[in-house]
């Protein structure tokens, strides 16, 4: 099953690799493998959340998520998607943006850099909603018991997530964005007026798009629970029909679930791919380098993904989503704080592992809990933190 998982992963890094090599020599080579290791790393966490959400769709759309999901990843994110914001900040064509990009490695960088409190703004936002919508659910499992019943209570107040983002916004425009440091270090400027704007859009995205997914997603629970009423109400000899009717609705639905979820997890990735764009230019400033090694990295999380769901890793370990969740809490608020402070990426990529390695630790635990109980007696009632 692992061969079978990350085999396309495996072709793409050794055909990525010998074709760095080939253009590039050895120093091509070794600068791709570090940006797949260091995507790799981001991005772990980001492997965790898309399961959960992969695991809702049939096989069709989890190999569109590996298909069509890793060409918007690699060419759109790491390699279409800087050029743009480029063309965006500079007022550039798209012509010259892609000469500027292939020509003048420089003052592409600094123009990629000069966007960044606008990026930063954008995907801290989007990722903020996550966590935060997270963390104000009431779950029946809960890792921080201390902490997270309290602010289930407090999420029973409708809209707070988002005053809490708006709140966070206003607090990192007024602060880190006033004085945003020129690249090159001579100087500051202020972009609160657009880290304002960008950090809006964020939200209104994260709203529209999952709130629609969301949509989609409850009609079809409701069709799936209608479908079996009426299936155990009605005589045998028109169970059938009924089911039949019923579930051509839901098959539709489930279509429509299904895409605007694809289309959530594809702005997820995005903003994920952010920091991982940024943080690529310390590194090397050439596109097609920094495209394939990020593309590398980016396949093996597609690949860890599907690896997680088929694997049912989330249902043993029930605990990985949480820690996932407060990596992105940690991400997001990290990617603000980049507006004015550069924040190495060691950093980003250690703090994801290891709350998702203590979230897993308290899994194991849990489990061997269990264990012990059905082994000894009943069942206890295991809760972290309780």
């Amino acid at each position: 099953m692992l061969l079978k998982t990350f085999g396309w992963s495996f072709a793409i890094t050794a055909a990525g690799l010998a074709l760095a090599g080939v253009l590039w020599g050895w120093q091509g080579l070794a600068i791709v493998a570090i940006l797949s290791v260091l995507e790799i790393s981001l991005s772990f966490d980001n492997a965790v959340i898309n399961a959960g959400i992969l695991r809702k769709m049939n096989p069709f759309w989890q190999k569109m998520f590996l298909t069509l999901g890793i060409l918007i990843a690699v060419f759109g994110m790491r390699l279409v998607f800087p050029v743009v914001i480029v063309a965006i900040t500079a007022k550039l064509g798209p012509i010259e943006a892609v000469k500027v990009a292939i020509q003048d490695h420089d003052r592409y960088e600094a123009l990629v850099t000069s966007a960044h409190p606008a990026i930063a703004a954008f995907g801290g936002m989007f990722l903020l909603m996550i966590f935060l919508d997270f963390i104000f659910e009431d779950r029946d499992i809960k890792w921080l018991a201390w902490l997270e019943k309290p602010l289930a209570k407090l999420g029973k107040l409708e809209t707070l997530s988002i005053v809490v983002s708006l709140v966070v916004l206003l607090i990192a425009a007024t602060t880190f964005a006033t004085t945003v440091p020129v690249h090159g270090g001579e100087g500051t400027i202020d972009k609160a007026t657009t880290v304002l704007l960008a950090g809006i859009g964020g939200l209104v995205t994260y709203l529209v798009v999952g709130g629609i997914s969301g949509f989609f997603e409850d009609r079809l629970e409701e069709e799936e629970e209608e479908e079996e009423d009426e299936e155990s109400e009605s005589a045998k000899d028109a169970a059938p029909a009924t089911a039949k009717q019923g579930g051509g609705s839901a098959v539709g639905l489930a279509g429509k679930a299904a895409f605007f979820l694809f289309l959530y997890l594809e702005v997820i990735d995005a903003s994920f791919s952010f920091d991982g764009v940024i943080g690529a230019f310390a590194i090397t400033n050439d596109i097609f380098v920094m495209a394939l090694g990020l593309g590398i990295g980016a396949m093996y999380i597609r690949s860890l993904t599907v690896f997680l769901v088929r694997k049912g890793t989330l249902d043993d370990y029930v605990y990985l989503e949480h820690g996932a969740h407060y990596a992105i809490g940690a991400l997001a608020v990290i990617l603000l704080i980049s507006i004015k402070y550069e924040i190495p990426e060691v950093v980003t990529g250690l703090i994801g592992v290891v709350l998702i390695a203590a979230s897993f630790l308290s899994s194991v635990m849990r489990n061997r809990k269990e264990a012990e109980g059905n082994g000894s007696g009943p069942k206890p009632e295991v809760t972290a933190g309780v």
